[in-house]
C-alpha cells in the first residue's frame, strides 16, 4: 500500500492537470473533453466520499486534525482511482459535451480534427461556420458527395471512397466547411490553399498548422469553387499533376498506404493525419463503396 507521502504526491500532481488539458484542447479537442469529464467524475467521487466521512462520527480517541487531513488525502486518492476505472459518469458527460460541440464520440464516428497545410495544400479544416442544410451523418455525407467523387474517380483513377473519406476528414463530415466571413460558401472540401499559381476566387480564414509538431494558428488563403464537382476535379488534378504525389497514386489499391503516402508527401502538417484518414477510410460507409 502506498504511503501517505506517495498519496500526497499523486494528488499534488493532479492539480497541474489544467495546463495539460489546455494543451490537449488545442491538439485533440475530443480527447480533452474526455479527460475533463474524467476529472469531473473524480471531483464528484471525492465530494461523495467527503459527505460520507462527514456523516461518520470523528471524535474518537485517536481522531485529530492530522488524522482528518490524512483521511481527506486518502479520499482524494480513492476518488482518482475510482474515476480512472470509471463509474460511467465521465462517459455520459463526454458524449453529451461532444454532441454540444457538434462532434461525435469516437465509438460512433471518427470526427475530423484540424490538420495543417503545406504548400498549396492545407489539409484540415479551419474553424468556420457550416452552411445551412449540411449533412448530419456520415451516410448522408457519403450519399451527397458520391456522384462528384465517382466523376472525378473516372478521370483520375483515385477511388471515390478515398476522396470522400479525405473530404470527410477535412470538413468534419460536412460540418466545418470553409466559408467566407460573410457566409459565402467556398465548396473547398479538401483544404486546398490558394498558392501563387491559383487565379480563381479566394477565401481567407484562420487555420491550424503544425510547426515542429506544435499547432499554431494563422490566416490562410484557400481556393473557392462554384460547386462540389469543381472541388473534386481540382483535388484529383492536383494529385495527378504534382510530382510529389506520384507515389500516392500508386497506392490506390491500399487505403492505409494511400493515407500514409499523402502525409509523407506533405499534404498536411498534422503528425496524425495518416492515422485519422486511415480510420475514416476503414468505416463501413466507405469500405462498401464500389
Amino acid at each position: 500500500m502506498a504511503g501517505i507521502s506517495d498519496i500526497a504526491g499523486t494528488v499534488a500532481l493532479d492539480t497541474h492537470g489544467i495546463d495539460k488539458l489546455k494543451l490537449q484542447a488545442r491538439t485533440d479537442p475530443s480527447g480533452a473533453v474526455k479527460a475533463a469529464a474524467q476529472q469531473f467524475e473524480a471531483l464528484f467521487m471525492n465530494m461523495l466520499l467527503k459527505s460520507m466521512r462527514e456523516a461518520t462520527p470523528q471524535d474518537g480517541l485517536f481522531d485529530s486534525e492530522q488524522t482528518r487531513m490524512y483521511t481527506s488525502m486518502l479520499d482524494q486518492q480513492l476518488a482518482q482511482t475510482l474515476s480512472a476505472r470509471g463509474v460511467g459518469l465521465a462517459d455520459v458527460m463526454a458524449r453529451q459535451l461532444l454532441r454540444m460541440q457538434g462532434a461525435q464520440p469516437a465509438d460512433a464516428m471518427p470526427a475530423a480534427e484540424a490538420a495543417t497545410p503545406t504548400g498549396d495544400v492545407p489539409v484540415s479544416p479551419p474553424p468556420a461556420t457550416t452552411p445551412a442544410g449540411k449533412s448530419s451523418s456520415a451516410q448522408e455525407f457519403v450519399n451527397t458527395m458520391l456522384p462528384y467523387a465517382l466523376d472525378a474517380s473516372r478521370t483520375s483513377g483515385i477511388p471515390a471512397s478515398f476522396m470522400i473519406g479525405q473530404a470527410a476528414l477535412e470538413t468534419g463530415w460536412g460540418r466545418r466547411e470553409i466559408v467566407a466571413a460573410d457566409g459565402t460558401q467556398s465548396y473547398n472540401l479538401f483544404g486546398i490553399k490558394a498558392g501563387s499559381n491559383w487565379k480563381g476566387p479566394v477565401v481567407e480564414v484562420t487555420t491550424t498548422e503544425y510547426i515542429d509538431g506544435v499547432p499554431q494558428k494563422s490566416v490562410g488563403r484557400f481556393r473557392a469553387y462554384g460547386s462540389y464537382a469543381e472541388s473534386f476535379r481540382d483535388y484529383a488534378n492536383l494529385l495527378k499533376n504534382t510530382p510529389r504525389y506520384a507515389s500516392v497514386l500508386e497506392q490506390t489499391g491500399d487505403a492505409a498506404g494511400f493515407a500514409r503516402g499523402l502525409q509523407q508527401a506533405g499534404y498536411a502538417t498534422d503528425p496524425r493525419y495518416a492515422a485519422k484518414l486511415g480510420s475514416i477510410l476503414a468505416m463501413p460507409q466507405l469500405r462498401t463503396l464500389a
